[in-house]
């Protein structure tokens, strides 16, 4: 090869750009709300994801706004005191919402006339019927709502129900399900996320809708969302000096026709903890923090075994991921985030308030 032509060839090598992977279309979001505490979670990983795009802010406390805007640099432009302006200034093709449960209501209704989808952080909602209105507000809006559990990501809950429908531990009979830590204000969360969990028009209870709702949305994803026949619940305050207002433990007794589950959520234990305890016919599996699960299966003489989870296929695998592709791509959402599934925990939650106040099984319709 002469030397003019390798001068060429090594020319055209050097000027072929290199492949490179598609350009993910990052979803446009406005947040919602800058009470919950969750919300900086959200910002510090957002702010450097392809997934997302921050496009508007909404905090109706003018100070809160101010303070966050310094913190994560959102400029003027980008920042509002009302959801109505930032919807319509912005047009956000979702909404993140950060605000106290009771306000879910109202947001996703504003969203919905909008035609914006909503992730809301869990629960849903206060009561029941606040929950049917935004099933309502959602289906006449044709928009996506979905609610975001820290829980629906871990590699160990969706390895315990894949047992379970695999047929692995037989019929599930029982569920013990653990979700609590040692307290809000212990924990340090922030002045403005304490002064709505401990308040039950805004939060709707103490650590029975706080950590109540984990259990009762894992509990109505193993039964493929079958609700429970009846609901018990107790709750006390061991904190009173603390916990004026709310309960700050609270245990949860679900009966299905073949099936039982005890729902633990406290705001005392030494230790935070996320787990589950699923018994079947012919074995069980126990979810060991995110990753792990320890499982036994078969006669007297096998030995239990942990493991490691198997990864949860994108976008299945992290919130960001998740909301971009349900709404721009049209991914099917996943059942621990359904508006279906949620319409049930908030039905579950609200019946454990009523059988917590009144020392009585509250016994759910047929259908709602």
């Amino acid at each position: 090869m002469s030397r003019i032509l390798l001068f060429a060839l090594l020319l055209t090598l050097t000027a072929t750009p290199a492949f490179s992977a598609p350009t993910v279309q990052p979803l446009r979001v406005g947040i919602v709300g800058l009470v919950h505490g969750h919300v900086h979670g959200f910002l510090q990983q957002s702010l450097h994801s392809p997934e997302i795009e921050i496009v508007g802010v909404v905090e109706p406390n003018k100070q809160l706004l101010d303070q966050n805007a310094a913190r994560y640099g959102f400029g003027p432009n980008l920042i509002f005191t009302d959801l109505e302006e930032m919807l319509q200034k912005i047009h956000p093709q979702a909404v993140l919402v950060y605000t106290n449960t009771s306000d879910h209501r109202r947001v996703v209704e504003v969203c919905a006339r909008h035609g914006v989808s909503v992730m809301m952080e869990k629960p849903l909602a206060v009561s029941l019927n606040d929950a049917l209105a935004i099933e309502k507000a959602a289906q006449t809006g044709k928009i996506q709502v979905l609610v975001n559990y820290e829980t629906s990501w871990y590699r160990s809950n969706h390895a315990a129900y894949d047992l379970v429908h695999e047929g692995a531990l037989g019929d599930v009979r029982k569920v013990v399900i653990h979700d609590g830590h040692y307290g809000p204000k212990e924990i340090g969360v922030e002045p403005e996320f304490l002064a709505w969990l401990t308040d039950p028009q805004l939060n709707g209870g103490g650590a029975l809708f706080d950590f109540g709702c984990y259990g009762a949305d894992l509990m109505t994803y193993l039964m493929n969302g079958q609700r429970p026949q009846t609901v018990t619940a107790v709750t006390q305050q061991f904190k009173p000096e603390i916990y004026s207002r709310v309960d700050d433990e609270a245990t949860i007794i679900l009966t299905y026709p073949k099936a039982q589950a005890i729902i633990q959520a406290s705001w005392n234990w030494p230790f935070d903890r996320k787990d589950m305890e699923v018994y079947g016919q012919t074995g069980y599996v126990i979810t060991v923090k995110r990753d792990d699960i320890r499982v036994r299966r078969g006669g007297n003489n096998t030995q239990e075994e942990q493991m490691a989870a198997k990864p949860v296929p994108a976008p299945y695998d992290n919130s960001l991921a998740y909301v971009r592709a349900v709404i721009l791509d049209g991914a099917k959402p996943d059942a621990l985030s359904s508006l279906d599934t949620n319409v049930t925990v908030t039905e579950i939650l609200d019946a454990a308030r009523r059988s917590a106040a009144t020392g009585m099984s509250v016994k759910l319709p047929p259908t709602r």
